[in-house]
């Protein structure tokens, strides 16, 4: 034992040198004067504790052992089993398994004795999570499982984020990606009960990746900021491998602004930290930016400096994707030839990811013992003169052979020569018929691209028909009932008199809704582009609420205005579409005695409309499928009936005028949607300096302002 004091004043040394934890200090200083017993097995479990804490698992692991010895002596079994399991989660740290695994079973015999449940989940718990991590998935699952219910039961916090992580972690590689997300939801709600600031940054970062697997970009930027936040300013490593990620899942949903916000902030925190891999990620996305918003020269220059540096790091994901852009640009250009060998190289990267992926996912065979050989070579003995002579005759014999078939190798190698040289020529005659096929396929691509778009522009005129024999239906019911009253007669001067204003009305209203669905239809049809202008959104508000007013009499709904005047720049015609849908669908899905509430709010430069309800609100299934483009409509609380294409074309008018628009619900409490648009042309906030360019664009991190729905 003088040999462990020896050790420990050893320690004293050191951490009073370097230690700033004045607990770990007073542990160590007390731990030299106590005796040789429990007492002093307790006080080291403490310092282990916060040696591993502060991630000093060296130190950890040598008090470890020390103490482990010491428990062995006294024979105190709940020591000994104490220190297999702390040495077991420091090898797991250190990444060593083996010593890992063997700890974790040996602290599990020893705690079964001693009959402690809680301490036997928490090596369950961990050791499945240590099988997880080496791709021993349907075993570490059930370890994991048989360990958590227990933990569950004393709810045990910070080893139900470990168990909670391992789990996610298996379903993911999976491929069982709801399960992954539920439990990495359960971990998070934990870790923000514990602040644990590390842990809610891992968790966020493995949602947002988890629904960009899923193409929801939406709920993946969400995650990805909210990862930034806890990050903050001070960890610019983090943030480096965030910002390629979050402007990424903005170019999905065509938010070309803040995609090119985020992208060109992290390339330039990359650049400073010298990350390679994030400089090409952040490359690869903005030339698919530059790309799609027809930059082309832009566009190459990055993908030809990201292509570089893929090749130099060996990065085949990157070169993946840089490939199949380049493939895209030359196309586009109509350099067949250079798109043909950019994608033979992308063909010839994924079949190498695709072998290193199947590699991968089969288990590396088990390696035999190597065996020394012990055989010895035996010594040649003499042989007679006579046999030597018969070897010599039979050597010379053989080189008579050797050099008759050396003769014979000479002529066909100049016969296969000949034969070489020809097919070659007939080879390089195929080659370039084959490129000219290639060529004439991707020409037939663009070709059936363009099929496709004009296609597309067919369905909308369907679209249309379908929404203007729908919206004028009632207009067109009603003046038609008042016109047969009026020839059989059953209508006084009087009465004619009275209704006669509410006819026009009608008609009126009828008229200015087909001009606009014909207005819109124009601008689609034809492919134009819309006709930005400045103007007032209140009196749009003004002009179609007097729309809806006879419905909202007629259903009983009040109308709160907390409009005011606000200039906004975007195609009138279409915002008057946009905001005659949401009145509509919100008058359709009142009740009487229910509200609307319409409103607007400013942004830094952009304009937030909102048209809120109070009536029976969607469900979180429903939500998702409100802006598809396959019709998705429900029967409104007076049996009304729509077409369900509504709020799909609000969705392509919003984007053609480069704002969003998107919906807070909740079932039987009401509906708000939102609409983004902007206060200013792009061409001036560019020559203001207010609106960066794709090329040097200034990140924000500030969310977006909310309205809240006056009831």
């Amino acid at each position: 034992m003088k040999r462990l004091i020896v050790l420990f004043f050893s320690f004293v040394l050191s951490c009073s040198c370097f230690s700033q934890n004045e607990e770990l200090e007073s542990l160590i200083i007390g731990l030299s004067f106590q005796k040789s017993d429990t007492t002093k097995i307790k006080t080291a479990s403490k310092i282990i504790k916060l040696l591993y804490n502060s991630k000093a698992y060296d130190r950890a692991l040598k008090y470890s052992i020390e103490t482990e010895r010491l428990s062995e002596e006294l024979n105190y079994t709940r020591g000994s089993a104490e220190m297999a399991y702390f040495k077991a989660i420091i090898y797991n740290k250190k990444d060593d398994y083996i010593n890992a695994s063997v700890q974790f079973k040996r602290a599990a015999t020893l705690f079964e004795t001693l009959k402690d449940t809680l301490a036997l989940a928490k090596i369950k718990s961990r050791l499945g999570s240590l099988e997880i991590a080496r791709g021993k998935y349907s075993i570490g699952l059930k370890q994991v499982f048989d360990g958590i219910r227990e933990l569950e039961k004393r709810d045990v916090k910070e080893e139900l984020i470990i168990a909670y992580n391992g789990l996610a972690k298996a379903y993911e590689k999976t491929n069982s990606l709801e399960k992954a997300i539920d439990y990495n939801l359960k971990s998070l709600a934990i870790e923000k009960e514990l602040s644990d600031t590390e842990g809610l940054i891992n968790s966020n970062i493995n949602l947002a990746h988890l629904y960009y697997y899923k193409k929801d970009f939406k709920k993946s930027i969400r995650y990805y900021e909210n990862a930034l936040n806890y990050a903050q300013d001070t960890n610019d490593t983090l943030r480096a491998s965030i910002l390629p990620e979050l402007g990424e899942a903005y170019f999905k949903i065509g938010d070309y602004k803040l995609s090119a916000q985020y992208l060109v902030l992290g390339i330039k925190l990359n650049r400073r930290l010298k990350d390679n891999d994030g400089i090409i990620k952040s490359l690869n996305n903005l030339a698919a930016l530059n790309l799609a918003k027809q930059q082309f020269k832009i566009a190459e220059q990055q993908l030809l400096e990201a292509g570089s540096l893929g090749r130099n790091r060996a990065n085949k994901q990157e070169l993946l994707k840089n490939y199949a852009l380049m493939k895209a640009l030359d196309s586009t250009r109509g350099d067949f030839k250079s798109a043909f060998t950019w994608q033979s190289q992308y063909y010839k990267i994924k079949s190498a990811l695709d072998a290193e992926k199947k590699t991968y996912n089969t288990p590396a065979p088990l390696e035999e013992p190597i065996i020394e050989s012990t055989l010895q070579l035996e010594e040649p003995t003499l042989s007679s003169t006579k046999e030597d002579n018969e070897a010599k005759r039979i050597l010379d014999k053989y080189k008579l052979i050797f050099y008759a078939l050396l003769g014979a190798f000479a002529i066909i190698s100049t016969f296969f020569i000949l034969f070489y040289l020809k097919r070659n020529n007939r080879l390089k005659y195929t080659q370039e018929l084959e490129a000219k096929n290639k060529k004439i396929e991707l020409q037939n691509e663009a070709i059936l691209e363009q099929s496709k778009h004009l296609e597309d522009i067919n369905n909308v005129k369907d679209k249309l028909f379908s929404i203007i024999s729908h919206d004028l239906k009632d207009s067109l019911t009603s003046t038609k009932g008042f016109i047969d009253l009026l020839n059989d007669g059953q209508l006084s001067q009087e009465e004619f008199n009275s209704l006669l204003p509410e006819l026009s009305k009608s008609a009126n209203n009828a008229s200015l809704l087909l001009f606009d669905l014909l207005n819109w239809s124009k601008s689609q049809m034809q492919s134009l582009k819309p006709k930005p202008s400045s103007f007032d959104v209140q009196e749009v508000f003004y002009e179609k609420v007097k729309l809806i007013e006879q419905k909202m009499q007629t259903k009983g709904i009040v109308l709160i205005d907390n409009t005011f005047p606000d200039f906004v720049f975007a195609d009138r015609s279409m915002v008057e579409i946009i905001i005659q849908n949401l009145l509509a669908n919100a008058v359709k899905f009142c009740k009487s005695g229910d509200s609307i509430t319409i409103g607007n709010e400013i942004d830094k430069n952009k304009t937030i409309i909102s048209v809120a309800d109070s009536g029976v609100g969607i469900s979180i299934e429903n939500q998702h499928k409100l802006f598809d483009n396959n019709a998705f409509t429900t029967v409104g609380t007076s049996n009304e009936i729509g077409t369900g294409l509504g709020l799909s074309i609000c969705r392509e008018l919003v984007a053609l005028n480069e704002g969003r628009i998107w919906v807070d619900s909740e079932p039987n409490v009401g509906s708000t949607f939102f609409v983004e648009l902007p206060k200013k042309s792009i061409e001036n906030a560019v020559n203001t300096g207010t609106t960066p360019s794709v090329e040097t664009p200034q990140p924000s991190y500030s969310a977006h302002s909310h309205l809240h729905k006056s009831r």
